[in-house]
């Protein structure tokens, strides 16, 4: 399926929430990653997320969807990166 998660967290656990999830998906924009994960990855992701963040001031709102092609994206200025080849 394909995961858009959008994150808002204190500063003191943004790069923990960054590096982890640069392991199973693309950084498109600060707070923003995407890309395809199985069930099983996004029960990984969402767990591990919980550990990470303070329940009483951080949130974090995942989108999915079958696939990209459902997702009406359009897309205005520069893209923070090229997610085609990132690994």
């Amino acid at each position: 399926m394909y995961v858009v998660i959008v994150y808002d967290v204190g500063v003191e656990r943004v790069n923990k929430v960054r590096t982890f999830l640069r392991q199973y998906m693309n950084w498109v924009q600060n707070s923003v990653f995407e890309g395809e994960l199985t069930k099983a990855e996004l029960m990984k992701v969402r767990s591990r997320l919980k550990e990470l963040i303070n329940d009483n001031s951080d949130h974090i709102i995942f989108y999915s969807s079958k696939d990209r092609k459902y997702l009406g994206i359009e897309e205005l200025g520069t893209p923070k990166a090229d997610t085609g080849n990132i690994f």
